[in-house]
This record gives structure tokens, C-alpha cells and sequence, in this order.
């Protein structure tokens, strides 16, 4: 797996990364929708330089121009309901792509740390041959990334995947990168050193759905 470290160098989204993760600032739901949403900006403009491109000529009032474009066949998947924010970043800047909507969530059967990953939705367009940007803010454990490409596979084989996510685990990253295929690219924002007992990301920043729609009842 090629993994696009963001903050291993300086840039403008540390202080999204910043007013992400501080609790005096997270409590502002739309605040914290928005910064998710323009690091998903960020990441997918250092995506699009990983892109195929072909050269158009373009036609300006003075004469013509030639330009490299992107010609690849996007289809961004968000894994609800998180996801959301970060989608909408990504398909600010690819905004002629396809999209799918996955429902992935954490059921406590016992009420105490096991967990497994329910699937329980999916809505997308044929993904043959095509780029798939998988999207996702938090990379804990990997196995909610993992569960949804297993339920991909009934939609086609993409021709790349790239995972789009703003903090991950290190754990999860591992877990992810020995999961998926070898030429899987990651895009992260921030990568933290563990996870918690209960498989949440340390410092991390808490619950990003519920600091994104409120909190939910749980299943």
C-alpha cells in the first residue's frame, strides 16, 4: 500500500487537524463538519496528482490552450454516516464523479470492548474498471474499511482504490495495508500512535459522527 502521510509535512490543514481534535472548539457541529469537509479538499487535490491524465485543447476568447486533465471514471463511496463531510470535500473537487453511500457501524453485543462491523446498506453505481475513493474521517481498527470493500465486490473490480480518511491508528493503517491490494493508495490527514480497549483512536478526537449529527442511540 502507498501511503500519503499529510502531516508529515507543514501545511494549512494542521489547523483543521487542531480545531478538529480541541474540545473547546469541536462542540460547534458545523464548525466541525466544515473542517472535516476542507481537509477532504486537501487530500483530494494531493489525490488528483496520482491521476491519469490527457491533454484537451481548449478553446479561450484569444485563441486556444492545451491542458492535462484528469480522464479516469470516479466513483467516491462515503461510508455513512461520518462520511459524509469528508464526501462532500472530496466531490467538491471531483465533482463530475459517481457516488456510493455504504452503511458501516460498530455493534456492542455484550456492551463491553468486542465489537464486529455491520453492513447493512449499500447504494452505488457498476465500479468495473473504474477509480474508487473510498471515504472515511476515522481509520481505527481498519476493519470498517476492510467489511466495505468485501461488500463492494458484488458492484466490480475498480481498476485502483484510493482510501481517503483524516485521523487513523497505526494499528489500523497496519491492518488495512495488509488487507487490501498491494496497489491500494492511502490518503490520511494524521496518524496516531494506539488505539484505546474499546478500539478508539488515542489522542484521536472522540466520536466524529456523533461531534458531526449529534449522538445516536446505541445498537
Amino acid at each position: 500500500m502507498h501511503i500519503h502521510h499529510l502531516q508529515e509535512k507543514n501545511s494549512i490543514a494542521n489547523r483543521f487537524i487542531a480545531q478538529l481534535r480541541d474540545t473547546s472548539i469541536q462542540q460547534d457541529r458545523m464548525r466541525f463538519r466544515r473542517n472535516i469537509e476542507r481537509i477532504g479538499e486537501v487530500l483530494s487535490f494531493e489525490l488528483s496528482k496520482e491521476l491519469n491524465y490527457h491533454s484537451k485543447s481548449v478553446t479561450t476568447p484569444l485563441g486556444t490552450a492545451q491542458i492535462n486533465l484528469p480522464q479516469e471514471d470516479i466513483v467516491i463511496c462515503s461510508i455513512l454516516r461520518a462520511g459524509l463531510p469528508l464526501h462532500n470535500g472530496i466531490l467538491n473537487y471531483f465533482d463530475e464523479a459517481e457516488n456510493s453511500f455504504i452503511s458501516a457501524y460498530r455493534h456492542h453485543p455484550d456492551n463491553d470492548e468486542k465489537f464486529e462491523i455491520l453492513v447493512e446498506y449499500l447504494a452505488s453505481p457498476s465500479l468495473e474498471g473504474k477509480t474508487l475513493i473510498l471515504a472515511d474521517p476515522m481509520l481505527a481498527t481498519g476493519r470498517s474499511f476492510v467489511n466495505v470493500l468485501k461488500a463492494l465486490e458484488s458492484m466490480g473490480r475498480p481498476e485502483q482504490i484510493h482510501m481517503v480518511s483524516v485521523i487513523g491508528a497505526k494499528e489500523g493503517v497496519e491492518y488495512v495495508s495488509e488487507n487490501f491490494p498491494e496497489n491500494t493508495h492511502l490518503w490520511i490527514a494524521t496518524i496516531d500512535e494506539k488505539l484505546n480497549e474499546r478500539g478508539y483512536i488515542v489522542p484521536g478526537l472522540g466520536d466524529a459522527g456523533d461531534l458531526c449529527f449529534g449522538t445516536k442511540k446505541q445498537h
